[in-house]
Formats: structure tokens, C-alpha cells, sequence
């Protein structure tokens, strides 16, 4: 890392004596788009999953705002989840010479050779959210507590249920994400953690019986395959039982249960809705959440995020060493990556204008 360090810093000397690249073309199936900053800092690209979430829409947009603040150009790309688009883009923008490389991956394990081109090439590596696995190459890691996403999730739901005071027992379903994404399991466990006491006890009954991480995750953290996976458990599990509570790990997901539940009837009559969980407080979420439907959501302030990763890239090519705070948590199996954590916040019906409107996330016109 020493040496890398010092390579890099070379590098972002250089970079400041050069013309930086001002060129912007296509980048794969996603395509690149270009920001002009002050170009003293030179050219750093933005890899990102897909523009069909909002939310790495929002991510997106906040690191091309904040490596601009710090006076460089960016190409940011999106690879629409695919795996093969996204390793395409990132060899692309190794090959326009960019400094470094800010990464949010679609396949966790997919990106060992064109980080090796990276490594190659001095450029630092920025894990942004997702952690990439199998690789030496990365060398660090911004993401939120992830552990403490699912404790919320779950936590919620054993609040509102009261199973603390002995109620139930109580019919749960549970969800999890992408099992390319490595956040995936933590998530799922830090909600376990909490969950598990009341599924030993019975006083939580998974009735569909698919309690394993590999039977609940969720491919792309897709809504549509989220709710066709909960039509076939209302289907073959609660033809005379209802739903209490549903562990979701994303808006998303939690949007796609929601549509299978009132197709079944929920929501309406004497099937009230259950308690669903959700993360990322994107705002057809929250509206659901005010309209009394989804129930809860975990907010990470991805503006913190972006400031975070930012200045990671930016300190590494200034030969810094970037602030973390967990050295021990996240090993992508070859290697230990340096983190930074920041913390996720629940947040339903009763705080989400005290957290999300006054924190500025959303106007109260944008709610309504």
C-alpha cells in the first residue's frame, strides 16, 4: 500500500502538469456521461449499477457534485446490471486515463482482472457501497454499518408487533438481496440476530418455511421478481392464514411485496396490511410509508456517502491516507479492506419529516 501510495501521489503530481482528458463517449450498453470541473485534479470515473433504482441515480449525481467541489472531471457510467457492460465501461475509462475509480459493483466477484489493469495503471480503487470481492486491488471501502441496516429492519418489526411484552405468535415472510451483492448477508444477519429469539420461541412463524439466505435472496434486488416470489408464497403458504410482518431489505423489493399482498386482498377489509420493512427512503417509499402502506424504511444519507468516497479518491491521489473506521470488518477474501462506516437511521410515518425534510433529503412538496 506504501509503495501504491507513492506511485499514486506520483501520478496526481504529474496529472496536475498535464492536460486533462476532456473527451466523452460511450461507455458500454449504459453509457458515459462527462462533468467538466476544474481539470487540475484530472479525470475520475464513476462506475454505478443501473439507473433503473433512484437511488444510484441520487449516488451518481452526489460524487459527480463533490469531486467537482474538489476540482475534478468526471465520466460517470452506469451498466444497467450487467455484470459484463460494467467490467467493459470500467476497462474503458482505465483506457481514457482516468485517476481513479469510485466503484459500485453489479457482480461483486466479476471485477478481479480489470482491477488488476487498474492496479496496473496506479489508479486507486474506491469499493462504493458494495464491497468487491476477490480482489487485492481495492483499497478502501465506503459504505453505511450494514449489520446495523437489517438490526434496524428487524428491531422495527419486533417493536411493532410487541413482542418484547410476549405477544404472538405472529406470521413473518422474509426477504433479502442480491446474492452477487456481498451487503447481502449483512443485512440478513444483523436482521437474524435479532429475529432469531422469536423464531426459536415460535412466537415468529415463517410458514413458507424458507428461512436460509439462499432461499429468500432476490436477484438485482428486483421489485417484479419480489413479487412474484410473494404471490407463490401467499399461494401455497397462507390460503387461511395472513401475513403479520414481511422482513424487506430495500424499497424496492418492499414495492413489489406490497403489489402481491393487495392483489391478495390486503389492505383492505380485514386483511390489514402487514408490517414491511424497506431501505433507502426513495421516495415513492416514503409517500408509501405517509399513505400508511409500506411501513418502514432504513435512510442512509447518500450525500454523506458520496463526500465520503470523494475524498477518499482525492486524498489518495494527493498521497493521504483516507480516514476510515473499521479495519477488521470487511475481508473480501484476499484482503481486508479499509472502511469507513457512517450510520443508517429507521424511519416511518411518525419522524420522517424530522429526519428527512428538515434534514433537506426531501421538500415537503416532493412528499405530497
Amino acid at each position: 500500500m506504501r509503495n501504491r501510495r507513492a506511485a499514486v501521489a506520483a501520478m496526481a503530481t504529474a496529472a496536475s502538469l498535464a492536460l486533462t482528458l476532456t473527451a466523452c463517449g460511450q461507455s458500454g450498453s449504459g453509457g458515459s456521461k462527462e462533468d467538466k470541473g476544474d481539470s487540475k485534479g484530472g479525470t475520475i470515473g464513476i462506475a454505478m449499477p443501473t439507473k433503473s433504482s433512484e437511488r444510484w441515480i441520487s449516488d451518481g449525481k452526489n460524487v459527480v457534485a463533490d469531486l467537482k467541489a474538489k476540482g475534478y472531471q468526471t465520466k460517470l457510467v452506469y451498466g444497467e446490471d450487467d455484470p459484463d457492460t460494467q467490467v467493459s465501461q470500467i476497462e474503458n475509462l482505465i483506457t481514457q486515463g482516468v485517476k481513479g475509480l469510485i466503484i459500485a459493483a453489479i457482480d461483486n466477484k466479476s471485477l478481479n482482472n480489470v482491477l488488476q489493469e487498474a492496479a496496473d495503471a496506479h489508479i486507486p480503487v474506491i469499493s462504493y457501497d458494495r464491497l468487491i470481492l476477490g480482489s487485492k486491488n481495492v483499497d478502501y471501502y465506503a459504505s453505511f454499518d450494514n449489520e446495523k441496516v437489517g438490526e434496524l429492519q428487524a428491531g422495527y418489526i419486533v417493536d411493532k408487533l410487541g413482542l418484547k411484552s410476549g405477544k404472538g405468535p405472529f406470521n413473518i415472510e422474509l426477504f433479502a438481496g442480491s446474492n452477487d451483492d456481498n451487503n447481502t448477508k449483512y443485512f440478513f444477519n444483523g436482521a437474524m440476530t435479532v429475529l432469531k429469539p422469536y423464531l426459536d420461541s415460535k412466537k415468529l412463524v415463517v410458514r413458507s418455511g424458507q428461512t436460509a439466505l439462499n432461499q429468500v435472496t432476490t436477484l438485482r434486488w428486483d421489485g417484479a421478481t419480489a413479487q412474484k416470489r410473494m404471490d407463490d408464497v401467499l399461494t401455497s403458504s397462507y390460503k387461511s392464514q395472513r401475513v403479520d410482518a414481511v422482513l424487506s431489505p430495500y424499497d424496492g423489493i418492499s414495492i413489489g411485496v406490497l403489489s402481491a399482498l393487495k392483489s391478495d386482498g390486503y389492505g383492505s377489509g380485514s386483511k390489514p396490511l402487514p408490517v414491511i420493512t424497506g431501505q433507502d427512503a426513495e421516495l415513492a417509499s416514503v409517500k408509501s410509508i405517509i399513505a400508511g402502506q409500506q411501513t418502514q424504511t432504513v435512510y442512509k444519507d447518500l450525500r454523506k456517502l458520496a463526500d465520503v468516497a470523494s475524498t477518499m479518491v482525492d486524498d489518495a491521489l494527493k498521497g493521504k491516507k483516507p480516514e476510515v473506521n473499521d479495519t477488521k470488518s470487511y475481508d473480501n477474501g484476499t484482503k481486508v479492506v479499509p472502511a469507513y462506516l457512517l450510520q443508517p437511521v429507521s424511519v416511518d410515518k411518525a419522524n420522517y419529516e424530522e429526519v428527512l425534510v428538515k434534514g433537506g433529503y426531501y421538500t415537503d412538496a416532493q412528499l405530497k
